[in-house]
């Protein structure tokens, strides 16, 4: 199966592999990034696999993000242009974060949220206000069981 180009950001945590989702000019990327740097902060592991496109394959029971040659590394910072981080060819997917807009969503989402990705499969999915201030903290409080490195 080919993989599939879909519109997000992906980045890794230590082992645990975050794909952004949600409409165009949602944040995707400032998110990204924001999350990238509370890790190196903390002294973890973290790179970008690839933002804007990701091409999305399955490896067994895996679903690997993976980038284009042509954009390695590089991260719009929209509004200012874009920056060259550090960055990964590829990684192992575990969540999927939908970023929302808190003047228009429900307060609490569904319970067991799914990131459908077509024929290539389905990832647990979360969503964040696309306006948190501490993303990286929140992810790892609402998904315990994905192992992010917290100091809550």
């Amino acid at each position: 199966m080919a993989p599939r180009n879909i519109h997000a950001t992906a980045i890794v945590v230590e082992d645990v592999g975050l794909l952004f989702v949600g409409p165009s000019g949602i944040g995707k990327s400032a998110m990204a990034l924001q999350c990238l740097a509370a890790a190196k902060r903390s002294g973890w592991g973290a790179s970008l696999v690839a933002d804007d496109q990701i091409f999305i394959s399955r490896r067994g029971d895996q679903l690997i993000a993976s980038r284009p040659a042509s954009i390695a590394g590089l991260l719009e910072i929209r509004g200012s242009g874009i920056a060259h981080v550090q960055s990964i060819p590829e990684a192992v997917l575990h969540l999927a974060v939908l970023l929302v807009d808190p003047r228009i969503t429900d307060r609490l989402p569904a319970a067991d949220e799914i990131c459908e990705l077509g024929e290539i499969g389905l990832l647990p999915q979360i969503r964040l206000m696309n306006d948190h201030r501490e993303p990286l903290a929140a992810i790892a409080a609402l998904r315990p069981d994905l192992g992010i490195p917290t100091t809550l």
